[in-house]
């Protein structure tokens, strides 16, 4: 973990290393580095390497001192998995020549390091990558040319990995392997890249080729061979990327997070937009087997992590009600590691913003080795793993999300399970035309409620000062809210680092009205639907043991401000569609709460966009 670019070119790659690591900042890290290949003759040629913990910038300032200028270049931002954030950690590793980055975890690396010191390695880190370097080298001398040798180790190794790989010997060659952890390679005039993610070499190409697993790849200025796991030589499609360079700048922002959940009115109406010109809800948004598809099955079983793991819990509460079917929700990395009950007329919907997610594309394997037969995923990112090993697909069309707390990926996430209830709905014949029309007008008016609601930002930032500091919170919502509150929660935990905790309201006097005192904000999510009034007297729990009550609610709703008791209300009441809009107030409440704080908003510690390991 966590971001990988590489390059090799007939002009100085360091600029393209150094850039594309800075574009890879937002996916999370804790230490920086580049590795080149000095264009001198041998024996004299060398690898050139700088690392630094912190900021890719003091990385960068390091390498202008040591005037690092190259044809052919490595570069990693890491975050910590084996090993404490030290330089000695950081990528990339060295042995006797062979320098290279990883993303991913190796899981018999002990074996390995075992084996390596007993022919004599040293190791300098106390990481599992340093063991690949060694590996790698170790066949380099029994005989193998790079790429050989990178082929042998990567049958040696067992776990997670994306490699890049160059070495001293060979300083026209870029050689690198995929399996479980994102990797493509950019396509260029006279020069070809290799990176974790697209946006990291957006500014060079936009020709791009994602590797399968197992793939090895070959990759020179002018010729890139690509070899599939068992070696033979393969062809990929190329692609060409759309992300936009945009898309990856502030603009007007002072935070990607900020201009991230401004864009959510564009975001969510780019979402719906096929629905909204069809005039209805057609099986197509979903694929083209969706209609013969998603007719023949018999209940729902969605699997996600994080935040998206909330948006399945939201759909849960949509599908059941429009569709009539059943629908589970349940935490990838848990359904990944229990005995369960598959039923194959069960569609399997998987949720991921990168579509790289790896507790979730391994859930989805399990799923599929179950013997579920039709699968479904919902995504951001075109051609991701995820997408590729589903029956059906729906991207989310939300453009790149570079904040680590995801914000306009979540609510399309919203908008794109909503349709999917709908769509069931229809197939599965539990609503009528009438109830599509009205289905449609509400989600037409989306994008405008979700507007109406950033427009409270003044009156939530005055909030957020109460809150900055504080140390403990409590979000607590019923029914489609609740989902909602969790989602409030961690946003709030994840830049701010207040702890916070969500409940259904109904659980107050379960357990968590103990935590209840003057000292603790509450915050209530409390659209005006059939379950206000038990909200409101939930509320009156809070308040008579001296909580302090901050309630997000409708413009309709029947409240009233009073000491310890704050009110915001958004425009109006967007019925079954509450939960996108009520999601705005929280992610402005974490947003403003941060800067108060005066945390790094879009790169939050411990954290990392892409998660790609266990």
């Amino acid at each position: 973990m966590c971001g990988i670019v590489g390059a090799i070119a007939d002009r100085d790659v360091v600029p393209v290393l150094i850039e594309g690591l800075k574009r890879l900042e937002y996916r999370g890290y804790d230490s920086a580095g580049i590795a080149v290949v000095d264009a001198g003759k041998a024996p004299d040629r060398q690898v050139r390497r700088v690392r630094r913990t912190g900021r890719v910038s003091e990385m960068e300032s390091a390498a202008q001192g040591e005037h690092f200028a190259a044809t052919l270049g490595i570069g990693h931002t890491r975050w910590a998995t084996h090993g404490g954030v030290t330089e000695a950690n950081a990528h990339p590793h060295i042995s006797h020549g062979v320098a290279l980055v990883h993303n991913g975890i190796i899981e018999n690396h002990e074996a390995q390091r075992e084996k390596l010191a007993a022919l004599g390695y040293r190791f300098e880190s106390q990481t599992d990558t340093e063991v690949i370097a060694h590996l790698i080298h170790h066949h380099l001398a029994a005989g193998s040319d790079l790429l050989i040798a990178l082929q042998k180790t990567v049958k040696e190794l067992t776990g997670a990995y994306a490699l890049a790989v160059v070495s001293r010997a060979e300083p026209e060659r870029l050689v690198c392997a995929r399996m479980g952890c994102p990797l493509l390679v950019g396509l260029g005039e006279g020069e070809n890249f290799v990176a974790s993610d697209v946006s990291a070499i957006i500014q060079a190409t936009r020709q791009v080729i994602f590797l399968e697993e197992g793939d090895t790849v070959d990759i020179s200025r002018t010729s890139v061979a690509i070899y599939d796991a068992d070696d033979a030589r393969v062809e990929r499609e190329v692609h060409v990327s759309d992300v936009s360079l945009a898309s990856l700048e502030l603009g007007p922002y002072r935070h990607f997070m900020q201009k991230e959940i401004h864009e959510q009115p564009r975001a969510i109406a780019d979402t719906i937009e096929a629905a909204i010109d069809a005039g209805g809800f057609p099986a197509s948004l979903f694929g083209q087997r969706a209609d013969e598809v998603l007719r023949g099955i018999e209940g729902v079983q969605i699997l996600a992590c994080g935040t998206s793991y909330y948006a399945g819990m939201t759909a849960r509460y949509w599908i059941e009600a429009i569709s009539g079917l059943p629908c589970s929700v349940e935490i990838a990395s848990e359904y990944r590691y229990r005995a369960a009950y598959a039923n194959p007329r069960h569609l399997i919907v998987t949720i991921s913003q990168s579509g790289e997610t790896l507790d979730t594309m391994e859930a989805l394997k399990y799923a599929k080795s179950l013997g579920h037969l039709h699968t479904l995923s919902i995504c951001n990112v075109p051609e991701s793993a995820i997408p590729r090993a589903s029956e059906l697909v729906c991207y989310t069309r939300a453009g790149a999300e570079i904040g680590v707390a995801s914000t306009k990926a979540f609510t399309t996430q919203l908008a794109a399970l909503f349709q999917l209830a709908v769509v069931l709905g229809k197939l599965h014949g539990k609503i009528e035309a009438q109830a599509e029309a009205q289905y449609l007008e509400e989600l037409r008016h989306l994008p405008g409620s979700v507007q109406h609601a950033l427009n409270l930002e003044p009156q939530i930032a005055a909030w957020a000062e109460r809150f900055a500091g504080k140390e403990n919170a409590l979000f607590l919502g019923r029914g489609l809210s609740y989902p909602i509150a969790l989602e409030g929660a961690l946003k709030l935990k994840e830049i701010s680092y207040i702890h916070a905790e969500a409940y259904p309201a109904g659980e107050l006097k379960h357990g968590p009205l103990a935590l209840v005192d003057d000292t603790i904000p509450v915050v209530f999510i409390a659209p005006n639907d059939r379950l206000l009034e038990k909200v409101k007297s939930n509320m009156q729990e809070v308040r008579a043991r001296g909580g302090e009550l901050f309630v997000f609610a409708d413009h309709d709703s029947n409240f009233s401000e009073s000491a310890g008791v704050h009110v915001i209300r958004t425009p109006r009441h967007t019925g079954v569609l509450s939960p996108v809009v009520h999601t705005i107030p929280v992610q402005l409440l974490a947003y403003h709460t941060a800067l108060a704080r005066g945390t790094d908003v879009d790169k939050p510690r411990n954290l990392a966009k892409s998660v790609t390991v266990e």
